[in-house]
């Protein structure tokens, strides 16, 4: 990205953490055991490409986008627009964070105003089970900077010294009469609260640096506990024995025919069951997206691989800035069952067809000629109740499902309670004005069906021919 943005977070504690003979998850695994990696990631530029997507690879270099592609989290925050994620898993396995940079470019705003006048804030999401995220939540990281302009590209990693986390990420800010981008960080132990924000990494004159990303290496692996890869002109290598102290710099990848004026947003990965990694950089002067260089040595500049372009797959969206979690299986399961390649479908009226259902402002209703189209698009899931049931994710608004309330339809947040998941579940049965069609029974009052009454779409009970074609929808692309 011009003018760049990384992200995300490695984040890595001992095993002594949990006293327990079962495998200690800890936030960046690497087992033999685990059977694939969940890359988080945005696309481009524009409101629909700077949200969250979700790709998966069983091999760490060949990789499959889910939910057909789609977006799986959007900001409803700030600028409403996101960037370079984060995901960070807490050491027992318990939590899940993904931070992001709260940007929107072409929606608002332009790189002059992003540089200079942009939030100060991350966007956060927390999660116990990687599937069910909450709402997002801005998190003010630049306000206390004096002259601080933006906050951009965080990173977070667990600091097992002090029993928290490390964030930082870039802002633009005047220090020493020089303004440019300068690595900061602050201490946080829920990403709701951090401390003051201190200065990280400041490179000589008027050199920036915006992305970085640190990873944990074992014993016994090159000179240094920790390696750190950053945008700073080129991709420059550092190595350090603590997060916090004194950084060695080892080199930078031009060696190998990798400047800074073609690649930047530096993403580690480790492969499991081996002390190999990939270090995924985003060719940005091409537009080419992530391309995966390997080693078995993170600290030595000259052991890097460039690969083949045949030798690795991106999938079919472009992946910029991201992050990459080794996942275990259970995670893995999860994943996969939330978000299956499901296509996106719409509801046409039986008795107006030109009419289809579609969100406004939360609001449910039946219009002819929506736009933006993507209102009127969703995933017919297998029923938040279970299988043989059917619950309808919007495609534009991911976690958010038709759900009746009072009777009254609206576009609603799945909070992952019961009385949800009973809300925004229906029987799809033969149509009960043409069973060629489809109609949708409630789960939770099964005497009652989705219809539409001036145009507004209800759950009710259906006894006249009137209703039955109110209530009979085709399924269509």
């Amino acid at each position: 990205m011009r003018p760049l943005l990384s992200r995300l977070a490695t984040i890595l504690v001992a095993a002594c953490l949990l006293f327990t003979s079962q495998a200690l998850t800890t936030p960046l695994r690497a087992a033999a055991a685990d059977p694939g990696y969940l890359m988080v990631h945005f696309t481009g530029e524009g409101s629909a490409n700077q949200q969250m997507y979700l790709s998966h690879s069983t091999d760490g270099v060949h990789w499959d986008d889910l939910n057909g592609g789609g977006m799986v989290l959007r900001s409803t925050v700030g600028t409403k627009g996101v960037r370079d994620p984060a995901l960070v898993r807490s050491p027992d396995g318990s939590k899940y964070w993904i931070v992001a940079t709260d940007l929107c470019i072409g929606c608002g705003q332009n790189w002059d105003t992003a540089q200079n006048n942009a939030s100060r804030n991350l966007v956060v999401w927390e999660s116990s089970d990687l599937v069910t995220w909450s709402q997002p939540w801005l998190l003010n990281v630049a306000g206390a900077i004096p002259d601080g302009r933006n906050a951009w590209a965080p990173e977070a990693i667990w600091d097992p010294d002090t029993n928290d986390y490390v964030l930082y990420w870039a802002t633009n800010a005047t220090l020493n009469g020089v303004l440019k981008h300068r690595i900061y960080y602050a201490r946080t132990s829920d990403f709701h609260t951090i401390t003051a924000p201190q200065l990280y990494i400041d490179r000589p004159g008027t050199q920036g640096i915006i992305d970085t990303q640190i990873i944990e290496t074992p014993a016994g692996v090159g000179n240094y506990r920790y390696v750190r890869a950053s945008g700073d002109g080129q991709i420059t290598l550092e190595g350090s024995n603590s997060i916090l102290g004194t950084w060695t710099t080892l080199g930078n990848l031009s060696g190998i025919g990798l400047t800074g004026s073609q690649v930047e947003g530096p993403m580690w990965m480790k492969f499991n069951g081996t002390d190999k990694w990939a270090l995924y950089l985003d060719q940005y002067a091409t537009g080419g997206g992530y391309m995966p260089v390997l080693t078995t040595d993170p600290s030595n500049p000259a052991a890097y691989q460039k690969q083949t372009s045949g030798s690795y797959s991106m999938g079919t969206t472009k992946k910029r800035h991201g992050w990459i979690l080794n996942l275990t299986a259970a995670e893995e399961n999860r994943v996969l069952a939330r978000w299956p390649n499901t296509a996106a479908n719409r509801l046409q009226s039986y008795n107006f067809q030109d009419r289809y259902v579609r969100h406004t402002n939360f609001d449910v209703r039946i219009d002819p000629n929506v736009s933006p189209a993507e209102d009127s698009r969703f995933r017919l899931r297998t029923g938040l109740t279970g299988s043989g049931t059917v619950s309808f994710e919007s495609v534009n608004f991911p976690g958010y499902f038709l759900r009746h309330s009072n009777y009254d339809f609206q576009l609603a947040y799945n909070d992952g309670t019961s009385q949800f998941a009973q809300d925004a579940t229906f029987n799809q049965v033969p149509g009960l004005a043409d069973s060629t069609w489809s109609s949708f029974q409630s789960y939770n009052h099964p005497d009652r069906y989705i219809r539409h009454y001036a145009y507004q779409l209800r759950l009710d009970p259906i006894t006249t021919a009137t209703a039955r074609g109110d209530a009979t929808f085709k399924v269509t692309s």
